[in-house]
C-alpha cells in the first residue's frame, strides 16, 4: 500500500483509487488484491498519454467553459493546464473540441522541447477524451452545419491527427 501511496505524488489520477484501497489495508482480501492489480495494469498502460476535459458553460457570468489538459511522459506529469476558454462554446462538443486543440498545442510544444533537449522524437501521444462527438468532429474533415461556426484555429487538432502526432481515445468519465 505504501508503494501505491508514493506513486500518487507523480500520478495524481490514481489518488482516489489508492485512497479507497487504503481503507482496507488492515484487512485486505482477494477482491482488494484484484483491484490493486487492475490499478497496476492501468498504470502500465498509461505511461505516455494525455487527458483533455472541459466543462460546458461553467462560468455563470459569461457562459464560457474551462479547459483542462494533463500530459504524462514516462508515467510522470510533465505539463498541465486549466484555463477559461476565450470563446463561448455553443455545445459541450464544441467546448471539448476547443480543449482538444489546446491539448494538441501542448503536445507539439512538449515534443519540440524534448527533441531540442535530447534529440528524440515523441511517438504519437494518446489523448483520452470523454466526448465521442468531439472525437468524431476532430477526425472528420468535412464541415457540417453544426460545426461551421467554429473558428479555423480550433481545427488544428485535425492536422495533429493527420500527421500522427496524437491519437484520440474515448474514455468515460468514470475511468478518468
Amino acid at each position: 500500500m505504501g508503494s501505491l501511496r508514493y506513486l500518487t505524488h507523480s500520478r495524481p489520477n490514481i489518488l482516489f483509487s489508492v485512497g479507497f484501497l487504503s481503507r482496507f489495508k488492515e484487512n485486505l482480501n482477494t477482491e482488494h488484491l484484484k483491484y490493486a492489480k487492475r490499478l497496476l495494469r492501468y498504470l502500465r498502460g498509461t505511461i505516455d498519454f494525455g487527458y483533455s476535459d472541459s466543462d460546458y458553460a461553467g462560468d455563470l457570468m459569461d457562459g464560457k467553459s474551462t479547459s483542462s489538459v494533463l500530459f504524462f511522459l514516462g508515467g510522470n506529469v510533465v505539463t498541465r493546464s486549466s484555463q477559461k476558454q476565450r470563446i463561448v462554446a455553443l455545445s459541450s462538443c464544441e467546448a471539448e473540441y476547443v480543449t482538444l486543440t489546446q491539448a494538441a498545442c501542448q503536445r507539439v510544444w512538449l515534443s519540440d522541447m524534448i527533441n531540442e533537449l535530447i534529440g528524440d522524437e515523441l511517438k504519437p501521444v494518446k489523448i483520452c477524451v470523454e466526448n465521442k462527438s468531439a472525437i468524431e468532429l476532430a477526425k472528420n474533415l468535412a464541415f457540417h452545419s453544426r460545426s461551421k461556426h467554429i473558428k479555423v484555429r480550433y481545427h488544428y487538432i485535425r492536422t495533429c491527427i493527420e500527421e500522427g502526432q496524437v491519437t484520440l481515445e474515448y474514455t468515460s468519465t468514470t475511468h478518468q
